[in-house]
């Protein structure tokens, strides 16, 4: 007879213990244990614990290979958590590790292999084999591609959230922290809305202030103070919530007819705009995007949308300032440019119709569809295609939590026919989905990249561009370690082309989650280490880096309302000298709309409470020494880059620390 210590450990969230019968089966290669019910004196599986007991097999089981477990009704219902399973044979040989990270549910049985990472040409085993084939056709029946609408990535096949398995779904601290702050933002937004309705009215600017009551930030308040600076307007290109928009103008857009002397007072006076145009110093905004968007009706009010054209230079005193605007894309005699010489009130308005295009374009392009649309593609392909003993989706896996349920709600609750952009965004209804589908016919693997996005734009010699130095220094950390792990695991570009499991996962993400897409840039085919490694580091710097830089500061940009507005009630201006106060109070948000506007940018952009940073690996999938080597050697280089980017902020009035590695989520999960 064979006796084996076998530890099992609980989930640490709420409600991940169970009062059920679990039973455990040890599988080898020559047999298989009892079946042994699990039950030590006192309380077995509490929440956080790891419980200890004797497995005996009357037979020799060889090597140990799978574990199954099993879960019986006892009384009630009481699903169960399960983080890892260990294994300890008698006589000192290696302790054994199966990574379960999931849940079961009713009367479930679940059979674990042990831990070490394995491509399928690394499996021989008729057992493993089978147990690969059976977890894949398992998930490819639970994880189904859908199409939410024509023209963008496809998504996972859940109408809404309660649709989806239980092991992607929020724990439940996370759900009800979630569900809870929203109304909180939400109810305190409405006491102020209700206080200022009968208050005295809303005429004035500084009528905004009487929004922040406790949800503020130093950003939020720094923002509300200097918003009207030009050089602020320009800071907020490079590190605001947009920071991937700005592009070196080399020579005037046709449709943009700034000459010479309509900038000349916005320059030094030994320069002109030709020589600074030749040097290199010009730069555009241009949201030809928006142009023909169909604006949202709220309320029976029609709304409106412009697609501003912005210049922009790069004073050496004053920094990066914006010199001329136009609000639409084909100028005519309706269509002024506006001038920083021009009535101060025009031109302040000028400037909040280019942040009012920011808003639409951070929230439903950089930030929806350029990272959590396209970071479900690569989720749902590996859960369809990777097996949990693959070393990729073990690199994979902690930077796809909880996407999919975030993403379903988004659907759900932010973009729906009746969702909250229909209630008080300027693109809420048709035009946000007609933009997103804008996007998405240029969107570029190779704009995913930010080495190429940064020179392609041409904006490598811009200063004081924080969000720049910052991405670059992440994007290369995590392209050294997953190639280090592609490294270990693959050892030439032979064994990347000859892993079925792999060439099926890059068919599935591109040819089903990026569909309709034939100017993409992605392969469909893996045939070297250095394009698996490229992949994964776009697919964990887009799920971490990207979405923290357009997420995080959103309330930091967009609470002080007349910044970033979400919306603008008049059309724009044609005639410079006819702006008012009275017209820009006309313009901006009314204050339901203010309201909902600082309340859901709170709500999606404050530190999550349960918020794993980029680089902590709570769950362990990898077990094996040299890869947890790599992962150590991973935190460390992030450890230096969060010291690099403090001394880089020490001392500065406007710190930009959004892409500080301890304030990066390790995964999209909001």
């Amino acid at each position: 007879m064979e006796v084996y210590t076998v530890t099992v450990a609980t989930g640490t969230s709420e409600y991940s213990g169970t009062n059920n019968y679990i039973f455990v089966t040890l599988i080898g290669e020559k047999g298989e244990s009892e079946r042994t019910l699990l039950d030590n004196p006192g309380l077995d599986f509490c929440r956080g614990a790891v419980d200890k007991y004797s497995v005996t097999s009357n037979a020799p089981l060889g090597s140990v290979l799978l574990i199954r477990l099993e879960k019986e009704k006892y009384f009630v219902e009481d699903n169960w958590f399960c983080r890892y399973i260990t294994v300890e044979p008698l006589g000192g040989k290696k302790l054994l590790t199966f990574p379960c990270y999931r849940w079961l549910i009713g009367n479930a049985k679940v059979e674990v292999r042990e831990g070490t990472a394995k491509t399928l040409v690394d499996d021989s085993t008729a057992q493993l084999l089978q147990h690969r084939k059976t977890e894949l056709q398992e998930r490819q029946n639970t994880f189904r591609w859908a199409t939410w609408a024509q023209g963008i990535p496809r998504c996972v096949d859940a109408k809404t959230e309660a649709e989806l398995p239980q092991d992607v779904r929020f724990d439940n601290e996370k759900r009800s922290d979630f569900e809870h702050s929203l109304h909180y933002a939400l109810l305190e937004l409405s006491l102020k809305k209700l206080a200022i309705t009968f208050g005295k009215s809303w005429n004035d600017l500084d009528d905004f202030k009487r929004i922040f009551w406790k949800l503020r930030s130093p950003i939020a308040e720094y923002c509300m103070d200097h918003w009207k600076e030009d050089s602020f307007f320009g800071y907020q290109c490079l590190n605001g919530c947009n920071p991937r928009m700005i592009k070196k103008c080399t020579e005037l857009p046709e449709n943009f007819p700034v000459t010479s002397n309509m900038v000349q007072s916005s320059l030094p006076a030994k320069t002109s705009l030709d020589k600074e145009l030749k040097a290199g110093k010009i730069y555009l905004l241009d949201y030809a995007i928006m142009d023909g968007i169909p604006a949202n009706t709220i309320k029976g009010k029609p709304q409106f949308i412009a697609a501003p054209l912005c210049l922009l230079y790069e004073h050496p005193d004053e920094g990066l300032i914006p010199i001329a605007i136009q609000l639409e894309q084909i100028p005519s005699l309706e269509t002024p440019i506006f001038l920083p010489k021009d009535p101060p009130l025009a031109w302040l308005l000028a400037k909040m119709w280019v942040r009012h295009s920011e808003f639409q374009v951070f929230q439903l392009l950089s930030h929806l569809l350029r990272t959590h649309l396209v970071i479900e593609v690569f989720c749902v392909a590996t859960l369809r295609q990777l097996p949990a003993v693959h070393p990729i989706y073990k690199l994979l896996a902690p930077h796809l939590r909880y996407t999919l349920e975030i993403n379903c709600r988004g659907r759900t609750q932010l973009i729906s026919p009746n969702g909250i952009f229909k209630r008080v965004v300027s693109t809420g209804g048709d035009g946000l989905l007609i933009l997103a589908q804008r996007e998405y016919k240029v969107l570029t693997y190779r704009s995913l990249q930010p080495h190429f996005d940064f020179s392609d734009r041409g904006v490598f010699q811009l200063p004081n561009y924080f969000y720049r130095e910052n991405a670059l220094m992440l994007w290369d950390a995590i392209y050294s370690f997953v190639s280090d792990v592609v490294s270990l695991y693959y050892h030439s570009d032979q064994d990347v082309q000859k892993d079925p499991e792999l060439q099926a996962w890059i068919k599935d993400i591109s040819q089903e989650g990026f569909a309709e897409l034939p100017d993409f840039g992605m392969p469909n085919k893996l045939s070297t280490k250095e394009e698996l490694s490229t992949l994964l580091a776009v697919a964990i710097f887009t799920s971490t880096a990207q979405h923290a830089a357009t997420n995080n500061g959103q309330f930091d940009w967009c609470a002080w309302v007349p910044n970033t507005p979400c919306t603008m009630r008049l059309p724009p201006p044609s005639n410079k000298d006819a702006v008012t106060m009275e017209m820009i109070m006309a313009t901006l948000p009314d204050v339901g709309q203010s309201c909902v506007q600082m309340a859901i940018t709170w709500h999606l952009g404050r530190a999550q409470p349960d918020a794993i940073p980029l680089g902590e690996y709570t769950e362990g999938h990898f077990t094996e020494l040299p890869a947890l080597k790599l992962i150590e050697k991973f935190k460390m280089k992030l450890k230096e880059i969060e010291n690099q980017i403090l001394d880089q902020n020490a001392g500065l009035d406007l710190q930009y620390l959004f892409l500080l590695p301890s304030r990066i989520e390790n995964s999209i999960t909001i």
